[in-house]
């Protein structure tokens, strides 16, 4: 007999044949199902349970523990104070503060990207650029308090030969070992070698200036080239404040999609892993023990000179730059290997780029404050050295394409200037 239409529709026809099988619709499927949709917000919500103030804090110093292998290194923090104020041999001195202000550097580093982590693109871009050499800057600082102008000079001009011919050199080596041929946006490289060789006509204009006034035998020589390097690094200034403004502003676009690109992450941003209190802290804490590390580190570069007998402009061209730079290096070289050369070379050239336009004309005008009479009066060698080095640099990049023998090159052009500072009188 077959079923009504008025039948509950848990019964069924099954089959176009007169003999009729009745099945019954899986009631306990859906309330299966039914049931397993009830109770699915009680797990999701329990594992996204809110942190406690203590846990956040907890999970904070973990990630500040763990952020680097580099941390085995702080060790050396408090032993290089020490020594500092004990009078050690200057040589023990140096070197341990070396180590010291490596993994300083590093955590100075990982607490500024994590504030910028919190704000917006134009205030963690201007927080990347503040601090982003702010090692460098306090190396400057202190030397310039001690007087020794010649060290600060040949800080500058080491810092932007060591990023772009060192750290560069190094990314595309080990980069170039792992994958044939790496590209990368050639526009956005060329723009900032384009400011660095506008900066390296700029410091060749102080050299050439007193030698111009030096074959007249004027007697105000001095004062005149340091009333112009004081209004050159005004100038350095305001072209910084613009490059800024074309990066964070204008021209924000290049840069942000060539980090997308790079990175992968269009749509979900990278989360912070220290809270804002904890960033804050740290970058204030790092900040303090770079200044007391670098304080004894200075004080020992006159007894390091003398018992070794290096030149301070070898110890300023290629010992200091690797202190304030070690972090950037192992940085620019490891996203290297993972195939981003957008970012290995703009930490690199980004990194010159702010010692020329900001670091150096912000110690000029410190020591002016402070009565040091502190000049943008670079050797000829020094001057010709960095002119050549960016146009090598600015050669290489312009095909948007790197491989291990350039990287190669520009290590050798390195060592070569190196081995030179190390004999120049």
């Amino acid at each position: 007999m077959p079923l009504s239409e008025e039948s509950p529709p848990k019964y069924a026809i099954d089959g176009e044949t007169s003999t009729t099988t009745v099945v019954q619709v899986p009631e306990q499927e859906a309330t299966t199902e039914n049931s397993e949709t009830h109770h699915q917000p009680e797990k999701d919500g329990n594992d996204h349970k809110p942190k406690t103030a203590l846990q956040a804090i907890l999970s904070s110093f973990k990630a500040i523990l763990f952020a680097t292998w580099l941390n085995l290194l702080l060790i050396c923090v408090p032993i290089g104070i020490a020594a500092g104020y004990a009078d050690w041999n200057d040589v023990a001195v140096f070197f341990i503060n070396f180590a010291a202000i490596i993994p300083l550097a590093k955590l100075l580093g990982f607490a500024t990207e994590e504030l910028a982590l919190r704000t917006n693109e134009t205030i963690g871009g201007l927080l990347n650029a503040s601090f982003g050499n702010a090692v460098e800057l306090i190396i400057g600082i202190l030397a310039v308090k001690d007087n020794l102008i010649r060290i600060v000079q040949a800080s500058i001009i080491g810092s932007i030969l060591s990023n772009l011919l060192l750290v560069l050199g190094f990314c595309f080596f080990f980069g170039g070992l792992r994958y044939r041929e790496q590209k990368f946006n050639k526009d956005v490289a060329s723009t900032s070698t384009s400011l660095l060789a506008v900066t390296s006509l700029v410091f060749l204009l102080p050299a050439a200036f007193f030698y111009q006034l030096e074959a007249e035998n004027n007697e105000y020589s001095d004062q005149k080239v340091l009333n112009m390097s004081r209004g050159v690094s005004i100038v350095l200034l305001i072209v910084y404040g613009c490059y800024l403004y074309f990066q964070l502003r204008t021209h924000s676009d290049l840069f942000t999609d060539v980090a997308k690109a790079e990175t992968g992450e269009e749509e979900e941003g990278e989360e912070p892993q220290l809270t804002p209190i904890v960033a804050v802290i740290l970058l204030v804490v790092s900040t303090v023990f770079v200044a007391l590390c670098a304080e004894s580190l200075v004080g020992s570069i006159e007894g390091l000179s003398k018992q070794w007998g290096l030149t301070e402009s070898f110890v300023g061209l290629v010992l200091l730059p690797i202190v304030g730079n070690a972090a950037e290096h192992l940085t620019a070289v490891s996203v290297a290997m993972k195939n981003k050369m957008d970012l290995s070379i703009g930490v690199a050239v980004g990194s010159s780029l702010q010692i020329a336009l900001l670091v150096a004309p912000v110690l000029v005008i410190i020591a002016w404050i402070t009565n040091v009479p502190l000049t943008l009066d670079f050797t000829i060698f020094e001057v010709a050295v960095s002119f050549v080095c960016v146009f090598i640099v600015n050669a290489l990049i312009a095909d948007g394409k790197s491989n291990w023998l350039e990287g190669a090159l520009l290590l050798g052009a390195y060592l070569v200037v190196a081995i030179a500072f190390f004999f120049l009188p």
